[in-house]
């Protein structure tokens, strides 16, 4: 094993998401990009808030901090750029970040009882303990069947 394939098996990028900070596997991680122009239009994904256009490639932009953050962040600071191994080739995401993202190693914990489906584990860092998300399970999370969210948007 080479140097490159430990550092991407065991590297981690901390990123700031609202007040709490996660962990994303290093090796999903395409680029760290310059906040610029978001494009909405009406759709009925909860966690897609527009597109951004990089590098040539539509890129849909996840806003997670409703999820997790239980609220979403109105200002963003960088587009954390991912590529999508589960989907076609060359497929990526962006997911908006709110502050500096470092990478880092440590040991890794399973995640604890009772966690979200979308944290696959826990990462040790110097100063405590950090979420390890599951991008694609976070995606997953999000959707609702249309059976149950014909019944959510019924008024009580």
């Amino acid at each position: 094993m080479n140097a490159a394939e430990t550092t991407s098996r065991d590297s981690y990028v901390l990123l700031q998401i609202g007040a709490r900070r996660f962990a994303l596997p290093a090796a999903l991680i395409a680029e760290l990009a310059p906040p610029v122009r978001l494009h909405t239009f009406p759709h009925a994904s909860a966690l897609i808030s527009g597109v951004i256009v990089r590098r040539g490639r539509i890129v849909p932009v996840y806003d997670a901090s409703a999820e997790l953050c239980f609220g979403r962040a109105f200002t963003h600071r960088f587009y954390l750029i991912l590529r999508r191994p589960s989907h076609a080739l060359g497929e990526f995401a962006a997911l908006p970040v709110d502050g500096e993202c470092e990478l880092a190693s440590g040991e890794v914990q399973p995640a604890e009882a009772g966690a979200p489906r979308y944290v696959s584990g826990m990462l040790a860092t110097g100063d405590g303990s950090v979420s390890i998300l599951d991008f694609e399970a976070l995606v997953a999370s999000s959707v609702v069947p249309s059976g149950q969210r014909a019944q959510a948007e019924r008024p009580s």
